[in-house]
């Protein structure tokens, strides 16, 4: 709560400016007007280091007070910050990072939709150690949501004050300084299809000194969230896709939903003999012939994939949190705060999709399955006879299918097969962060204040990973051989030394618990991240001019921040049949010096009851990127004390992070691409026609097939790198903040009215360039040098797959561009309804943000992608609180409103469609939390999240934007349903 007294309604409009809930406005204005203390106390509020009570007009700062997060009752503060407008799609929540190697189930947030590494989070105003190795995003599942004082919001540039990463703006989390007494919360929640259970369990208790001078306080939570299975919800229980997403069609059609959509990898096996497949049936036998979705005629042969997928991750998480503080002399206090978070989640997903190809890669995937030895002729001694044995697991009808196809006299086959009786994929990952941060602050001399500070924090995940295999000792158990006693063996002598088992994969469950274990190959990831830092802060008034005193602010920090991902060996090499993925390690530090000045220019005139500027600037020395410079300018104005405006210029910087700088190539399987040359012919006319004709592979289909044909597995199998960039230097981010506060008197005294226009640009940004911009420049955009990190199946099974696009690789390069502009409104309203003779208090809070522009630029010269109005970053987006109490109960009703939104116009580029040609109705989701408190000691509450069971916007496998097994965008919409809960609140 604010404790400021004697500041005008708009000051005190300001320090409350955006806040969530109406609730803790109210609560803080009527604190203030209720203190009746002579001194006026100097506080610091996010976007500025300067000490005051009238500065907070010039940043427009939201708040989210401790009481908005009891009431929402969620376990994790992204799910409370997210419903604000000014916050885009995070990069990894609960819900969409089932697939993830490494992170799964870690929270992020990213401001103006310009990406996580460029919101800075902080807490208590200092920087907090990264929960993702390799970047500088905090995982906001290691703050303990019920320690939380409050929470401000700054948009726009504020690497002048906070330094590096507060290009889009800074999410400052502040905790709670003191506390006296016990407080006890439990609740238990689960959503209306029984599942998405949710435990918590919070204590958190206090005591002061006896002489008042110090304060210990502690407190725990444990906080279990139940998983959400695919399967479980009706629109995702079977693998659909957008016909769209893959093949080529008519306009009016190309969009229509597939289902089933099964995946041409099945548990029993598919297997190829030149021009004849074989598979087995649902009753296990061998049959000719293969229908992955089925058909009048045909039982399905592909799998479902969705039925071992994961909606929300299960995550379970201790959390522990103290501060003490002792004011040792008069003004001055030592202070010392710590944070640790254990979590474990844990992933799920399908099997892992095998072939031929990863055993037998120089041969084009093709398995031998008859072998050549060469014995002694008994009827010539000294010479030697050839003799050709056959793999004696493979069945009859396959062995007489098939040929010798790479020469080598012998015959061979290609498979592909799920591998069910390894076992699911997934991970399960322990996460432990620490950080503690001591200091001492105080007031040096009358209006004067210092503090300086060294803080430590680290984290440490260690994940095993389950369903992969070694590929070596695969390889080595496919080649049988009989053992001459009527059983088989494995071919290689030194693998059988070793232990191998023979592997009969012909068939679904036919692999043998031995062969599982010989075979199987658990991934083992260990991470660690570390942050040391310190610093200084000095503020105070230099001179007094005619309009008041002049405040200066400045001080130091030195931060280095090292990082280390490190995969077994089996996945650093791709041995695993997984991605590859190297040993990532690199470190940084930088030194900064910032200062700060506020000059009053004019005072209690005509038209100028407050004119103020204020600039302030940063100079940082990175070890990787060397000298840095940012700044802002602000010029605030209130003409009358009701109504103050506001201008802020600045240049935010961003150097790039550890994995930006030294990730070694490691692979990835990207979704969501369209093939440029899909439906090519000999006949097509234009650049993209001759770009892909020029493509051997690509050549040899179209004469095969009459036009350039990809299947589904082809589509599904996309593979390429991912690369650092040791060379990459700062980005730079340049924003306007143009807005006023409104604080009438008179009739409309219980309105407060707040907008704000925001304008960033980002110049020389780090960005992997985009796959799909890679392939569309490739053939016919005009930058054939983007054909390198392209690579196509010059020859593989069946003239369909010839051609189809095996790799492409993306780099990391100052290459990119970014920009957003759109206009923040904040309504606030509370009432004492006496007024209207009726009992009770009721609040409300608006939160709109509309979207005029947002686009990025993948590189110099090239088009705007424009993703304003775009899944993800709705043109319209709002956040509606209400709130109303009488005696001893209280209801607060929220709904949180995401606009009509468009595919990727990248995307419906590729089939000739106007972009906002395709999307998405706009979704309303209502929150409901009911309250009673008999007494101050205890409270009871009952509550609902989607109240209405609102289902999720349609983003179906295929289309951009979807998150895999959810058949939505579960960064954007809530894929989960309704939810209610209930708990008991207890303070003593």
């Amino acid at each position: 709560m604010y404790t400021n007294n004697k500041l005008s309604k708009a000051v005190r409009l300001a320090i409350a400016f955006g806040a969530v809930s109406a609730t803790a406005f109210t609560a803080s204005v009527n604190a203030a007007e209720e203190e009746e203390v002579a001194k006026v106390e100097r506080i610091e509020v996010t976007g500025s280091r300067l000490r005051s009570t009238d500065l907070q007009g010039f940043s427009p700062v939201q708040v989210i007070d401790g009481s908005d997060i009891d009431t929402s009752s969620v376990a994790n503060i992204q799910e409370l910050l997210l419903k604000n407008p000014a916050f885009g799609a995070p990069a990894i929540s609960r819900t969409n990072s089932n697939f993830s190697t490494s992170s799964a189930g870690a929270s992020t947030v990213d401001l103006r939709n310009l990406g996580t590494a460029r919101t800075l989070v902080l807490v208590n105003g200092r920087r907090y150690v990264t929960g993702v190795p390799g970047s500088m995003a905090v995982d906001l599942n290691t703050i303990p949501a019920q320690f939380i004082e409050r929470i401000e919001i700054m948009t726009g540039g504020a690497s002048a004050v906070y330094g590096s990463d507060a290009v889009a703006g800074v999410v400052n989390i502040i905790l709670k300084k003191e506390f006296e007494g016990i407080e006890f919360d439990v609740q238990y929640g689960e959503s209306s299809e029984g599942d998405a259970e949710e435990t918590q369990i919070q204590f958190t208790t206090g005591v002061t000194s006896a002489n008042g001078k110090g304060n210990v306080m502690i407190h725990g939570s444990y906080t279990d969230q139940g998983a959400v299975y695919s399967k479980d919800r009706a629109r995702s229980a079977v693998d659909i896709a957008s016909t769209g997403a893959y093949f080529t069609g008519l306009p009016e059609d190309m969009f229509d939903v597939t289902s089933p959509y099964y995946s041409s990898y099945a548990p029993q096996g598919r297997f190829f003999t030149g021009d004849t497949q074989y598979t087995y049936n649902s009753a296990g036998e061998l049959v000719e012939g293969w229908s992955t979705n089925g058909s009048d005629t045909r039982e399905a042969n592909g799998f479902n994939r969705n039925g071992a997928r994961t909606i929300a991750i299960p995550t379970e998480r201790y959390l522990f949190a103290g501060r003490g503080s002792y004011e040792f002399a008069d003004g001055w206090t030592s202070f010392i705060e710590g944070t640790y978070a254990s979590s474990q989640t844990t992933t799920q997903l399908e099997p892992f999709p095998f072939d031929t190809e990863s055993l037998y890669p120089n041969s084009g995937g093709q398995m031998p399955i008859e072998f050549e030895s060469f014995v002694a002729d008994p009827l010539n001694p000294g010479s030697y006879v050839r003799n050709v044995v056959v793999n004696p697991l493979v069945p009859q009808p396959i062995v007489d299918a098939a040929t010798d196809t790479d020469g080598d006299g012998l015959r061979d086959i290609f498979f592909s097969r799920r591998l069910a009786d390894v076992a699911n994929r997934g991970n399960v990952a322990d996460r432990d962060t620490f950080r503690v941060v001591g200091g001492v602050e105080g007031e040096i001399t009358d209006g004067w204040y210092a503090d300086a500070y060294f803080g430590y924090g680290q984290t440490k995940e260690s994940q095993v990973s389950s369903g992969q295999v070694n590929v070596l000792n695969f390889r080595s158990a496919l080649e049988v051989i009989p053992d001459g006693q009527g059983g088989y063996m494995c071919r290689d002598a030194t693998a059988r030394a070793q232990g191998c088992v023979p592997a009969n994969v012909y068939g679904a469950n036919t692999l043998s618990d031995e062969a599982v274990t010989y075979i199987a190959a658990p991934g083992l990831l260990a991470t660690f991240a570390s942050q040391k830092y310190a610093g200084f802060n000095l503020s105070g008034e230099v001179f007094e001019l005619p309009a008041g005193m002049v405040g200066v602010a400045f001080g130091g920090e030195y931060r280095e921040e090292f990082s280390r991902s490190e995969f077994d060996p089996l996945q650093q090499a791709g041995l695993n049949a997984g991605n590859a993925i190297p040993r990532t390690e690199g470190e940084f530090d930088v030194t900064e010096f910032y200062t700060e000045v506020n000059v009053p220019l004019l005072a209690d005139m005509f038209m100028a009851d407050q004119l103020n500027l204020r600039g302030a600037v940063r100079a940082s020395d990175y070890s990787t990127v060397g000298s840095t410079t940012s700044w802002n300018v602000a010029l605030d104005w209130a003409p009358i004390p009701e109504l103050r405006f506001r201008a802020i210029r600045a240049q935010s910087v961003r150097a790039p992070n550890v994995d930006e700088l030294y990730s070694p190539p490691s692979q990835t399987f990207p979704t969501g691409l369209t093939d440029p040359c899909v439906g090519i012919t000999n006949a097509s006319t234009g650049a993209v026609a001759e770009a892909c004709r020029a493509a051997p592979g690509v050549q040899a289909n179209i004469d095969a097939n009459g036009s350039f044909t990809q299947n589904q597995s082809d589509a599904q199998g996309i593979s390429g790198y991912n690369r650092g960039n040791p060379n990459l230097d700062v980005e730079k981010g340049k924003s306007w903040t143009l807005g006023f506060t409104f604080s009438p008197e008179g009739f409309l005294s219980d309105f407060d009215f707040n907008v704000d226009y925001f304008d960033i640009e980002i110049e020389d940004a780090i960005v992997s360039t985009p796959r799909q911009f890679i392939l569309d420049q490739c053939y016919g955009g005009g930058d054939a040098s983007l054909c390198d990190f392209i690579t196509r199946r010059p020859t593989a099974q069946g003239a369909n797959s010839a051609g189809s696009l095996e790799y492409i690789d993306s780099g990391v390069t100052n290459s990119g561009g970014f920009a957003t502009e759109g206009i923040d409104f904040v309504i606030t309203y509370g009432k004492n309804l006496e007024d209207f003779d009726l009992a009770g208090r009721f609040n409300a809070r608006l939160s709109y943000t509309r979207l005029l522009d947002g686009y990025s630029i993948p590189l110099p010269g090239s088009e705007k992608d424009v993703f304003a109005g775009e899944v993800g970053a709705a043109e319209d987006k709002f956040f509606l609180t209400m709130g109303y109490e009488i005696g001893d109960f209280s209801i607060s009703w929220n709904t949180t409103f995401i606009g009509h939104s468009y595919l990727d116009d990248q995307f419906l580029s590729g089939y000739d469609l106007a972009p906002e040609s395709v999307g998405v109705g706009a979704v309303t989701y209502h929150d409901i939390n009911l309250s009673y408190k008999p007494s101050d000691s205890y409270e009871l509450y009952v509550g609902l999240q989607n109240a209405f069971d609102k289902e999720p916007a349609p983003i179906i496998t295929g289309l951009p934007g979807n998150s895999t097994g959810t058949e939505t965008d579960a960064s954007v919409y809530d894929p989960i349903g309704r939810r209610m809960y209930a708990g008991v609140r207890m303070k003593f």
